[in-house]
């Protein structure tokens, strides 16, 4: 099968179309054939050797942690799935940009006939992402207010959806020529993070959801009221900050679940949540993909497309 894989850390020229063999499920496990798969910052951070769960003797592996497609074979003790359904999963740190994946089922959920195999692709890890942020370490409840930094971004275009369908009154902030966006999306104020000081504009909030990182990071203390909580997806905020008494920051990896992701699926489904798709590219692309969302201000997601044909597995 068709996989684009890396055996060092680096840049693009990494990346390498390998042929390797169909994995074998094991059990507890099913193998998909994957129809479309997501792209995903962490994706660029792991060829980078920026990701601290992922070591050099991981490697030679294959990126990618989104997949959408067929169940193909079941591993031994799988009882909730068959082969044929239509499944999508956030799995681990190896096997989503190939033909097939190995994927636990506990990941698994089935995908609602209403979501076609692109628009699927683009949600689990961003989802669980958005979800488990606002709803695990944020406690976000109705009638409270949320600040999202980067909310157009993959995660952050489900997080203000999330936000809003929870009842949650939502900021959030973006580059001007992304502001029309996130005011499709339902923010209740779209903040230019050029032009405006966030700070500026909020004040006693009771969450932020940062996806920035850094100075930005930094000066959100200040926009949270007496108990505020503060979490991120990819620094452990400052506890000893002077404006951080009396407010509590976390970081956080997002992890699978099944169960969640077919929760999550309901709310695409009903059409409360949408999935936004900013590209679509060939399994090949893959280096393209990456470097697009490391670089441009993307809107939503990028995804992959899969090649099923013979002669697309073998070309090239």
């Amino acid at each position: 099968m068709i996989a684009i894989r890396i055996d060092r850390f680096g840049g693009p020229e990494t990346m390498t179309v390998s042929d390797v063999s169909i994995p074998e499920p094991q059990a507890g496990e099913v193998l998909v054939r994957n129809m479309a798969v997501g792209v995903n910052p962490v994706d660029f951070k792991i060829r980078n050797g920026q990701y601290p769960e992922v070591k050099a003797d991981k490697l030679p592996l294959t990126l990618g942690r989104e997949v959408a497609g067929l169940i193909e074979a079941v591993g031994e003790g799988v009882e909730r799935f068959q082969v044929g359904n239509r499944v999508f999963a956030m799995i681990g740190a190896d096997g989503g940009y190939a033909q097939y994946s190995r994927v636990p089922s506990a990941h698994l959920a089935i995908i609602p006939s209403s979501i076609d195999w692109r628009h699927a692709a683009a949600i689990p890890l961003a989802a669980h992402t958005a979800w488990q942020a606002l709803m695990e370490h944020g406690h976000l409840e109705r009638g409270q207010k949320v600040l999202i930094h980067g909310g157009t971004g993959g995660v952050g275009h489900f997080a203000v959806q999330f936000a809003r369908a929870k009842g949650a009154q939502v900021y959030a902030t973006a580059s001007a020529g992304s502001l029309a966006f996130l005011n499709e999306l339902g923010v209740d104020r779209a903040i230019d993070y050029k032009q405006e000081r966030f700070e500026d504009i909020c004040r006693d909030f009771d969450l932020v959801i940062d996806l920035i990182g850094g100075e930005t990071q930094a000066r959100s203390w200040q926009v949270l009221g007496e108990g505020g909580r503060l979490v991120s997806t990819l620094e452990m905020p400052d506890a000893h900050h002077p404006q951080a008494q009396g407010k509590t920051g976390t970081r956080f990896t997002a992890r699978p679940d099944g169960h969640q992701l077919r929760e999550i699926a309901e709310y695409v489904n009903s059409g409360q949540v949408k999935v936004v798709i900013d590209q679509t590219l060939e399994l090949r692309e893959a280096a393209h993909a990456l470097n697009f969302i490391e670089t441009e201000h993307v809107r939503g997601k990028v995804v992959l497309r899969v090649p099923q044909r013979d002669s697309e597995q073998k070309a090239g």
